[in-house]
């Protein structure tokens, strides 16, 4: 049996018989309203994506199977967080607080491709990367938010695949992420003067010596780099004349006087 496939993007839930999915299909004899329906159907979830679709058609038979890619995880939990990116220290910054209803949707969005066995597992999946990207859910650190699950929490709205939320959710969301990121924004000023402070006393100090002392004083490792480069290996200040140290070099002590 010949198959054909025809490949395209639409946008979830609104498919149309219009380019470029009807032209494709038209000549392939298949019930076009049909399959508009069926991918309508598939992609209900991707409401405002662009999401990719293919179209598997028998070419005998005129029979049809449609499959339906989603984004990484990753991606569509930054889209319901509003982030753009996750945090580069997910275990102590929290970026964004996320409610059950948009993890129950990453969850049915991603349904084909994870391996729970129902959506209980499923949804479990979702805040395990949630963890990853230091994405609250409810408030909870993302660890105890699948504790609180397994205790029997949030049961009434996994089983329904409750989505939708209301404008007063959807505003705390917004409001919540902007309150974290001020936080994000001052602990990150709080750490870089602390940081500089002790780069400043130790700069007679090779650059192993220094991050050390930044490690021990819990500075991230992200605002270590950008603060300390590699090149930047701390050495006393020259004599007039007298050639520039080499990176990394340990300092060099002073000729004994005769």
């Amino acid at each position: 049996m010949a198959k054909k496939t025809v490949e395209c993007l639409v946008e979830g839930g609104k498919a149309t018989a219009a380019p470029p999915l009807g032209p494709a299909l038209g000549p392939l004899g298949v019930n076009i309203g049909q399959v508009v329906a069926e991918i309508n159907k598939k992609t209900a979830d991707f409401k405002k994506m662009q999401v990719p679709v293919k179209v598997i058609i028998d070419e005998d038979t005129k029979e049809f199977e449609i499959t339906v890619g989603t984004p990484p995880t990753s991606e569509l939990i930054k889209k319901e967080a509003h982030i753009e990116k996750g945090s580069g220290t997910p275990n102590v910054d929290k970026i964004a607080d996320i409610k059950i209803e948009q993890v129950i949707k990453v969850a049915k969005m991603k349904t084909d491709a994870m391996l729970g066995v129902n959506m209980f597992s499923k949804v479990k999946e979702v805040i395990g990367t949630c963890d990853s990207m230091g994405v609250m859910v409810e408030g909870l650190d993302a660890r105890d938010a699948i504790k609180a699950i397994n205790e029997g929490k949030f049961k009434e709205q996994i089983s329904a695949g409750k989505t939708e939320l209301s404008e007063e959710a959807l505003k705390e969301i917004e409001e919540k992420r902007k309150k974290l990121q001020e936080e994000l924004e001052t602990r990150k000023a709080e750490f870089t003067a602390k940081a500089k402070d002790i780069i400043e006393k130790n700069k007679s100090q090779t650059r192993s010596t220094i991050k050390a002392k930044l490690v021990d004083e819990r500075i991230p490792s992200q605002l270590i780099e950008e603060l300390l480069p590699a090149e930047a290996a701390a050495a006393g200040p020259a004599k007039p004349g007298a050639p520039a140290p080499a990176a990394k070099a340990a300092p060099v002590k002073a000729a004994k006087k005769k």
